[in-house]
Parts: structure tokens; sequence; C-alpha cells
């Protein structure tokens, strides 16, 4: 009872947590825009807060469990709703570049930030690794339905009640503050997690076995690899481009992430199912592939019409690496090393991310509005070539098992 009890506080949190980040990503860059930023400026504003939640995510992977885990997500999260409540009174760029990396704004406009790791480790713990993959599934259902409805929101302010005013920018100011609550009912649901599942160890973690190292290691350094492609497609910096390329509204562009974060919901049911089929190697690696070509796509279409439609074929399979990917991580790992093997990977993860939107601001200003989506389809079709010949044959249990 304990464990459906903590795994439902888990889904709640990862539920909110999506939604705040659902709504930021689809409007930040624009709203840095309405403020008068160049695009390298967004990019820099943007990279910040993901280096900050690489940061936290480093720290974590250090220091591990020495703090009570319920404790470090009650601060996360406390964390992150003071910074987009800062953010509302600040309009300096550089200013913004530094309340983004200490609130750990996270303008990828997916949940990829330091409370996930302690969540993807707590996940297991309440459930057999038969349904392992299965609750890591219905755990990114939940927070793409988060993510979906943020950028609704985005698209129609009227559904939170922000139709009181017209002007974009204090819309803006008002999903901050939104944002900001969210956050703090977070930090109240991590409360009632139970000691038991969050507590630290109370003898000093045993050392982390050169076996899992020899692994984590080879995973941290092909997630980075796409991560990088990743950081050139934040939600924020994809908004901006469909927002001046094809000169749509901010509702059109609210309107299309929300349908794309619906695609992404139920793709990772799809994934629970076919990984039983094929395997979590194989799943993660035969629908990312065509995502990224669908992605590479999107750059060269001649009007939006057609560029939405690739950019929803490839939002219908792009995320069903995710939960593969993180029960994969999971399994293959001791219990006892699951703190820092979500650690090490997600670190390098958001540390990829970091430093690509500045880059991609870059070139968007200097070279073309579609570099950055070409260049990062480029480098996520040969992170999944290189996954595969490095992993297919290391299987996780139930696969052993079957």
């Amino acid at each position: 009872m304990t464990d459906r009890l903590d795994r439902g506080i888990l889904f709640s949190t990862g539920f909110l947590r999506s939604l705040a980040t659902g709504t930021l990503g689809v409007m930040l860059g624009i709203y840095l825009s309405e403020l008068g930023l160049s695009a390298s400026r967004i990019g820099y504003i943007i990279g910040a807060g993901l280096a900050g939640g690489a940061v936290a995510a480093l720290l974590l992977t250090i220091f591990g469990d020495r703090l009570p885990r319920r404790l470090t997500l009650i601060i996360l999260a406390l964390l992150s709703s003071a910074g987009a409540l800062a953010a509302v009174f600040v309009h300096s760029d550089w200013a913004l570049v530094l309340v983004s990396f200490l609130g750990m704004l996270n303008g990828m406009g997916r949940d990829r930030g330091a409370s996930l790791v302690l969540e993807q480790a707590i996940l297991p713990q309440t459930t057999s690794d038969q349904n392992r993959t299965k609750v890591f599934a219905w755990y990114n259902v939940l927070q793409d339905s988060g993510h979906a409805i943020g950028g609704l929101i985005v698209g129609f302010p009227i559904l939170i009640g922000l139709a009181i005013t017209s002007v974009p920018t204090l819309q803006y100011k008002y999903l901050l503050i939104f944002c900001a609550l969210l956050m703090s009912v977070t930090a109240l649901l991590y409360s009632q997690l139970s000691l038991g599942i969050t507590a630290a160890p109370k003898t000093k973690p045993a050392p982390v076995s050169p076996e899992t190292k020899k692994v984590v290691g080879k995973l941290s350094g092909l997630f980075l690899l796409d991560s990088l492609g990743g950081g050139f497609l934040t939600t924020a910096l994809i908004s901006f481009f469909f927002f001046e390329r094809f000169g749509i509204s901010v509702q059109q562009v609210g309107m299309l992430f929300f349908a794309a974060r619906v695609l992404n919901a139920f793709s990772h049911l799809g994934a629970a199912w076919l990984s039983r089929r094929i395997g979590l190697v194989n799943t993660m690696v035969f629908t990312h592939i065509p995502s990224s070509l669908f992605l590479a796509s999107v750059g060269f279409a001649p009007n939006f019409t057609i560029a939405a439609i690739f950019f929803l074929l490839r939002e219908g399979l792009v995320e069903m690496d995710v939960p593969t990917r993180q029960s994969y991580v999971m399994a293959v790992v001791k219990p006892e090393e699951r703190t820092f093997a979500s650690g090490a990977t997600s670190l390098v993860r958001m540390g990829g991310w970091a430093i690509a939107p500045s880059f991609a601001g870059l070139f968007m200003e200097g070279v073309s509005m579609a570099t950055p989506l070409v260049a990062g389809a480029g480098l996520k079709i040969i992170y999944d070539i290189l996954l595969y010949r490095s992993f297919r044959g290391l299987k996780p249990p139930e696969e052993i098992a079957a």
C-alpha cells in the first residue's frame, strides 16, 4: 500500500512539474523576444537554465543519498519556484542569465531536471522488474500530459483566467507566476513521501562497482551526443523557429505543441508494448532514427502546414525511447547504484542541453533558422547507430529471463 501511495505521489509531482515545464518551454523564447532580446541572448538564457539543472544533477551524483531524498526533492522544487517568480521582475539580459541558472529555468519544454534524477531512482522500488517499464511508461504519459496542457495554456491563457489582459508581456508574467505556484505544490507533495523510500542510508554507501562504472560511462558518453543534438531542439527555440519562420501566432504555436505532447503521451504506452516484443534497446533505436529524419524535414518545409505535419510525425516517435531508456538504465545496475546511474546519465544529458542552445541561437541569427534542426537531427542519428552497436548484447533481467 505504501509503494502504491509513493508511486501516486511521484506520478502527481511528475505531472505538475511537467505542466510548469511545458508552459515555460513554449512561452520562454517568445517572452524573451517580446522583451527585445536577440536570438543569441535568448540562447544564452535558455542555456543558463539548463546549466543550472546540470549543476544540481552533478551535486546529486557526487553526494548521492547523503541527504534524505525527500528533503532534496523539496529543496529543488522551492528553488525552481523561486526562479520562475524572480523572472517576472528581472528584465536585464545578464540578470536573467543568473536567475535562469539559479532557478534552473527549463526552456527544454520537457521535464529533464535534477528532480527527475531522484524520481527515476525511487520509482523502481515501488514495483517489480516485470512491471518496471510499464510504470516508467505511465510516469512519462503523465509527464507529457502536463507538457501538452502547458502548451495549450500558453495558446489559450483564458484556461487559467489570464484573459484579464491582452498585453502579451503581462500574460507571460502571469504564466511565470503560475509555474512558480505549481512548483510550490510539488514541494508540499514531496513532504508526504514515506521515509522508508526516501531516507538517506544509515551507513556509508558502498563504492560503485567497476562493471557499473563501465556501463554507465559508456552510456553517458552516448547520451551526451544525443543531448547535444537535443540541445539544438529545445521547445523554446523550436517555438521561436515556428514563430519567426512562418509568422504564426502564439495561439498556433501553443496548439501545435499541445498536439505534439498528446502524441508523446500515447507513444510511451506504445513503447512499453513494443519493448516487450523486440526489447528495450531495439525500441529505443528503431523509433528514434525515423523521428530524426522527420525533424530534419521540418527545416526544409515550404510552409507551416507541411512543417507542422513533419513535426507531429516526429513527435509521435521521438519520445518512445524515454521510458525504455529510463527502464534500461535502472535495470542494468544494482538497486543501490541507481541514484548514481540516474544522476550520471542525466547529468551528461543536461550538460549537452546546456551547451547547445547558445550555439543554436547563434546559428539561427548568423546562418539559417533551420540550421539547428538539421544539426540536431544528424547528431541524434549518429547516437542511435552507436547505441545499437554498443548495447544490443546487454539485456535487462526480464529479457534474459524470457
